[in-house]
């Protein structure tokens, strides 16, 4: 999940990066503890810009360890993580029931799937199980491919599958997820079956 990839998205991310680079650690935490603010009590789009350049912004601060630091005081309703003790700010993704809710800062589980509210964590077993054979037909082999017949038409169904539960995340799943978080981020694509956030209308 990090800008971290050779693909050329993230090496342009790479490079929007190179102007939080140049800011002291102060700075940092001031602006992350100010934008955490900006996101509270909302679900936000992984793609979405405001998110991006946070997840920019974290990512060095963690690797500075800006937060270990206390140099400047998140919002209240942020508590702290247990994996990087950074404010609490929880990735919804299409893995949730193997890797568990994902930590924006340092990219490791937040909340393991068992540890998320038993109230939710039925719903979200059930949507991750519907996305896991629709998300594997962009990894079918060559033997699964042709038993398909028309892989071509599997794949396209298989990406308006992924649109439709991704949407179901955004609309549904991770609003929820703000009765117990102060701010939730969930993925809105899917790169293997070639689903942009455009493709994911929550609305």
């Amino acid at each position: 999940m990090a800008f971290e990839s050779e693909a050329p998205l993230d090496a342009l991310w790479q490079e929007y990066g190179g102007a939080f680079r140049e800011w002291d650690d102060l700075t940092l935490a001031r602006w992350l503890a100010q934008t955490l603010g900006q996101l509270e009590g909302r679900a936000w789009r992984l793609s979405h810009p405001l998110v991006g350049a946070y997840r920019l912004v974290a990512q060095l601060a963690h690797d500075r360890q800006v937060w270990l630091k206390r140099l400047a005081t998140p919002p209240a309703a942020y508590g702290e993580s247990p994996c990087c003790r950074a404010p609490l700010l929880p990735l919804l993704t299409r893995d949730v029931r193997d890797a568990g809710l994902i930590c924006q800062h340092c990219n490791e589980t937040l909340v393991p799937f068992d540890e998320i509210p038993a109230d939710l964590r039925g719903e979200l077993e059930g949507w991750a199980r519907q996305y896991e054979p629709v998300h594997a037909v962009a990894h079918w082999d060559d033997r699964q491919r042709r038993a398909a017949g028309n892989y071509d038409a599997a794949y396209e169904k298989a990406a308006q599958q992924a649109e439709h539960l991704l949407a179901r995340a955004g609309r549904e799943l991770a609003p929820k997820l703000l009765n117990s978080y102060p701010a939730v981020v969930w993925e809105d694509q899917d790169e293997c079956l070639e689903v942009r956030p455009e493709d994911v209308p929550v609305n």
